[in-house]
């Protein structure tokens, strides 16, 4: 009989194909815990990534200002993990919102700041801002101050 030894692989080599994605959704999750800017803030940004009026018409009033169409061209929509990316504040029983949020344009890309009041189910516009990296400008679409 042969007594030859039986090598016994790794846990993690035998258990790679799920381990490795699913510990890269917790270090994302932990992250968006981390940069949360109120104890509130993995709620928000939740909010903000089902309510897609309150972006989508800011793009379309800064897609009618001739300068954002010069500046960095015609706003794209904006993708999921941008809203995840960004920074999302909301305040009075969820009808005040603060927010931040990458944009891409058909030139070029920058930032879309937002600040809006909800008012029964349409949402009014604050301060609606396009800020571009290059060249270093920032474009104000609605001003209510």
């Amino acid at each position: 009989m042969d007594n030859e030894l039986i090598e016994k692989k790794i846990w993690l080599k035998q258990n790679w194909k799920w381990s490795v994605p699913a510990t890269i959704l917790l270090v994302f999750i932990f992250g968006l815990f981390l940069t949360s800017n109120s104890s509130e803030g993995i709620t928000d940004i939740v909010q903000a990534y089902n309510d897609n009026s309150l972006y989508e018409m800011a793009i379309k009033k800064a897609n009618s200002d001739k300068r954002i169409i010069q500046s960095i061209g015609i706003i794209q929509p904006i993708d999921r993990l941008a809203i995840l990316e960004g920074n999302t504040v909301y305040s009075n029983n969820n009808n005040s919102v603060l927010l931040s949020v990458r944009i891409k344009g058909t030139k070029g890309n920058g930032k879309l700041d937002i600040s809006a009041d909800k008012i029964r189910t349409v949402w009014k516009y604050k301060k609606i801002i396009v800020r571009n990296k290059s060249p270093k400008e920032e474009i104000i679409v609605v001003s209510e101050f």
